[in-house]
């Protein structure tokens, strides 16, 4: 039994040993490098601006365009403010977006996100998303057509002018109609419609009057330049996304670069560019096969990425007018409107979009009663709190039959001490005496570990859901915790924000951790204690180490976690009372004297 205990503590040391080795060599270093990357990129700037040429893709013998706007070419440095004023717009007003439309290549790369803010504070800017080229960060859709050479015919690309055939503003209800026409009797007409959330329509259709047919290719894709500095790491996926004939790839923004172009062909899917809480997404018509691609490139330290698709080619005869309606996504990851965009438009696995990671059969149930709960009682803390009560309902008997086992075990312990003092120095005979001790009394030594097992993967479940949806962001509790997906913002050692100093991040424990840490040494100290003074020791000293790992962690997730202790204490104490396990919770947690 003693081997046990020490396989299971040197089991779990080691798994602490590497979080903390995980957490300070890998993550803390790259949250510092990335940060210094993006004050290099702000710098460089300052100093020149990159952007997409103005070069319209070609298409040769049905291949996928040569991955448009990816040949860059340095242009003079402007605001966003300055680059929006550079062409003719059309307004984009909803109850979830605010933008305009390029007329200048027809590109939807102005959108800010009305919903949410750069931060807590509500007068702070909203969320910008797509920015025009030329801007600091700019980030954009454009649809077009690929084809061959085609004499008198100057397909739309990047630079052309298109003009406003019906709408003044792009409203949900109040669609924008633009067109161009392209010469020899062609001409080309795009309409654009949208919700009151993300999703907008827009339909390509090319009019043949000409004298002869026209073999064209539909495309789509955006383009991004600079990502956004992001805390997600590993934990969720940012970067190039798609779904195609229902299989998901995955390349996240560094491997796009390394990794170089690569593409996908299958008769529907869709591509997507995510961060962790925001994505825009190319729907194309599913009447035609498509071939998709991946690609990033890197021009001295600026990076640029993107995602493209190209339906097969189709042949428009003279007089005939053939028409592809695609959709973009641009907005908040929020996992219900997703499922309901997936379902309304039959896009297999949207929701996909949120990295739900190896748990989803966990973090998707919970992700929803989270949200369920949260719509009946308005409060995001709340709602974990009575999730958490619902999860120990639901582990109930699991846990009882530990506890009961532990308190048996505690209840034991002087029989215990005395086998292990009669045979000090024959351990063999030691253990045979108190598996003997332990059938006699239907005692199962190992069943405390199951609880602590079975959490185990609630726990990161928990942890996912805090910190890649949309919904728990900004998402407010009581008090001091305006934001239940970052961690607690006050500090035991600047007296909790009344000396006026800044403190690295490993010295930043708050409230919340503190009472996670207190829960946990109350809960320890309820199970029996181990019988080698050492493994003690480093028991006791546990719910420290855990207090300052947690700390970092999101509020939400500490507060889950002091909670559940804090309902394991009540039900294991009152298990070990009725088990007759006659001692005080006083003593139980060494402020008091044990009675002789």
């Amino acid at each position: 039994m003693e081997e046990n205990n020490r396989n299971f503590l040197v089991a779990l040391l080691l798994s602490v040993l590497v979080f903390l080795v995980w957490h300070f060599v890998f993550v803390v270093p790259k949250q510092e490098a990335q940060k210094l990357r993006q004050q290099q990129q702000e710098a460089l700037l300052k100093e020149k601006s990159v952007t997409p040429s103005n070069a319209a893709p070609a298409v040769k013998d049905g291949a996928a365009p040569l991955t448009p706007q990816m040949n860059e070419t340095p242009v003079a440095p402007k605001t966003r403010v300055s680059a929006l004023a550079t062409s003719k717009r059309v307004p984009i007003l909803t109850p979830a977006l605010k933008g305009s439309i390029n007329l200048t290549g027809g590109r939807i790369d102005d959108v800010l996100l009305l919903e949410h803010r750069e931060t807590v504070d509500k007068k702070s800017p909203p969320v910008e998303l797509f920015s025009p080229s030329g801007s600091p960060h700019p980030y954009f859709a454009e649809f077009g057509w690929s084809s061959n050479a085609i004499e008198g015919v100057t397909l739309p690309g990047p630079k052309t002018e298109w003009s406003v055939k019906s709408g003044t503003t792009l409203a949900p209800g109040q669609p924008v109609i633009l067109s161009y026409d392209a010469g020899k009797g062609v001409v080309f007409e795009r309409s654009i419609s949208i919700d009151d959330k993300y999703m907008f329509t827009v339909t390509q259709t090319v009019t043949n009057n000409g004298s002869a047919a026209l073999t064209l290719s539909p495309y789509g894709y955006l383009w991004r330049q600079n990502r956004p500095y992001s805390q997600s790491l590993f934990i969720s996926h940012e970067g190039a996304v798609g779904v195609f004939d229902e299989e998901l790839e995955e390349t996240g923004y560094d491997d796009l670069v390394e990794e170089g172009k690569q593409n996908f062909k299958a008769k529907n899917g869709w591509v997507a560019i995510t961060d962790k809480y925001w994505a825009s997404a190319l729907i194309p018509d599913k009447k035609l096969p498509l071939t998709s691609t991946f690609v990033g490139r890197q021009v001295g330290e600026v990076k640029s990425y993107q995602t493209t698709f190209l339906l097969d080619g189709q042949v428009v005869n003279k007089g005939e007018t053939f028409s592809v309606k695609n959709q973009l996504f641009a907005g908040a990851k929020r996992g219900r409107l997703l499922e309901q965009y997936g379902e309304t438009y039959k896009i297999d696995r949207f929701e996909n979009l949120i990295d739900w990671g190896w748990f989803h059969f966990i973090t998707k149930p919970m992700f929803h009663a989270l949200v369920y709960i949260n719509d009946l009682v308005g409060n995001f803390g709340v709602s974990i709190l009575i999730v958490t009560v619902l999860i120990k309902l639901l582990l109930f008997p699991l846990a009882n039959k530990s506890y009961k086992s532990m308190a048996a075990m505690k209840k034991m312990q002087p029989e215990m001490e005395k086998i292990r003092k009669r045979y000090e120095k024959d351990k063999v005979k030691q253990q045979q005496e108190l598996m003997e001790l332990y059938k006699k009394e239907k005692i199962n030594p190992v069943s405390g570990c199951w609880p602590v097992l079975v959490q185990i993967p609630i726990f990161f479940a928990l942890y996912k859901v805090l910190y890649v949806t949309i919904e728990m962001r900004h998402a407010p509790f009581f008090g001091w915790i305006q934001d239940l997906s970052a961690p607690d913002p006050t500090s035991l050692f600047n007296l909790f924000g009344l000396i006026p100093i800044d403190l690295p991040s490993f010295l930043m424990i708050g409230v919340w951790p503190l009472i996670m840490g207190l829960t946990m040494f109350v809960q320890m100290k309820l199970n029996p204690a181990p019988p080698d003074p050492v493994q003690a020791k480093l028991f006791t000293y546990m719910p420290i180490m855990f207090t300052f790992i947690l700390a970092g962690f999101s509020a939400g997730l500490v507060i889950y976690w002091a909670w559940n202790n804090f309902l394991s204490i009540l039900q294991q104490y009152v298990i070990m009372k009725r088990q007759g396990v006659e001692i005080t919770l006083l003593e139980n947690i060494g402020l008091k004297k044990k009675s002789s």
